[in-house]
């Protein structure tokens, strides 16, 4: 095989195509289903991105009304999901939600079936049952009781609520719902391209979603929004953000929060998660605090990460407010990976839809590298 044909993690290679999204690194843009993301987060629901993804359009109002009351209807957890969830209630968020999705298809007709009606109830119950699952397995890990699930609640309201036991202000329902608008699809990630791969082999659409999560749980791509919070904790004031940073390129650490495989400017989910921080950073001091340092903060790495690695043009990523949020949504760091996941499931689902209706294997090859003519002695 010639270099050309044998990339190093598939890089530059199109496995396939897709009306779902699109990722311009050079530009800076993310494109969801023909829209820019700025013209969906914080103007569309996450029912309603979903249903974009889904079907292809924006649904009118009485399929955006018959849409939540399907989500809203699948929300419990079945009686072996919850029992999961308590077994590996001292297991990582993610793991937790791993183990859970494997067994969510329990209640469903046809569990099996590959066909585009089932498809989309798979879809609808995995996006209904995951905050569920999330928000039960944090209280459990807190020791204490999860709380069932209201269907009188959106979504994303409805999982504060089953998080913290009290239903949310509007702007804290908005910022979680506009969060996962935010993070629904992403192009061909890992753990997207492997939820194709298993649903290329006809698999049924639980199934690629369970291994998408074993995907998302690795730190290369699910990312650390959670040392961001340690970094922050570390710098503590915005004149000691360069002193700082100089010290952890030195010493060959990674800026948590900075820099992305496909980004060569500001990741645009960044650049809408910075206004969902700064909205929510008004409703409390700490916060504000926070995200005050944090913006100092963040000009001064991206002008020594230009200073120290130039022409590697490593600026801010999706990781970085993504911390901020969740942090003042109430979510501890270990929750969050599994609720970006609450998010993600929704174009997981989405990308599975779309290869079953192409049903082609993807069946790449590899390059032996090995040694030839040994002998048993």
């Amino acid at each position: 095989m010639s270099s050309n044909t044998r990339p190093r993690g598939l890089d530059g290679v199109v496995a396939a195509q897709t009306r779902l999204s699109h990722v311009d690194g050079q530009a800076g843009e993310l494109i969801i289903g023909g829209y820019q993301l700025r013209e969906l987060a914080g103007h569309v629901t996450f029912e309603e991105a979903a249903h974009l993804l889904w079907r292809g359009a924006l649904p009118s109002k009485d399929e955006l009304a018959t849409l939540r009351k399907e989500i809203a209807g699948l929300r419990p957890l079945p009686e072996e999901a919850l029992h999961v969830v308590r077994a590996a209630a001292q297991a990582p968020p993610i793991d937790a939600l791993r183990m859970a999705c494997a067994t969510l298809s329990l209640d469903l007709a046809q569990p099996d079936e590959i066909s585009p009606g089932a498809d989309m109830q798979a879809a609808k119950m995995l996006t209904a049952r995951f905050p569920t699952v999330v928000a039960a397995h944090a209280r459990l890990s807190a020791g204490q009781a999860p709380i069932a699930p209201r269907t009188d609640l959106p979504l994303a309201a409805n999982f504060l609520y089953m998080m913290h036991g009290k239903e949310p202000d509007p702007i804290a329902a908005r910022a979680i719902d506009s969060y996962w608008v935010t993070v629904i699809d992403h192009g061909m990630n890992a753990s997207t391209f492997t939820a194709r791969v298993i649903a290329s082999t006809r698999s049924d659409l639980v199934s690629a979603v369970t291994g998408a999560i074993g995907a998302l749980k690795g730190p290369l791509h699910g990312g650390a929004p959670g040392p961001v919070l340690d970094m922050l904790k570390d710098i503590r004031s915005a004149d000691r953000a360069e002193g700082w940073v100089r010290n952890e390129l030195a010493a060959g650490r990674r800026i948590m929060g900075f820099g992305h495989r496909v980004y060569k400017v500001r990741d645009p989910r960044a650049e809408v998660l910075s206004k969902v921080a700064d909205q929510l950073s008004s409703a409390a001091l700490e916060n504000r605090k926070l995200f005050d340092l944090a913006r100092a903060a963040e000009q001064t790495i991206v002008k020594v990460l230009d200073e120290v690695k130039p022409g590697r043009n490593l600026r801010t990523n999706v990781e970085f407010f993504t911390a901020l949020v969740l942090q003042a949504l109430g979510l501890e760091p270990r929750s969050f990976v599994a609720t970006f996941a609450c998010g993600r499931v929704a174009g997981w689902c989405a990308h599975v839809i779309e290869q079953h209706a192409e049903d082609h294997l993807i069946r790449p090859q590899s390059e032996y590298v090995g040694p030839r003519g040994l002998k048993v002695d």
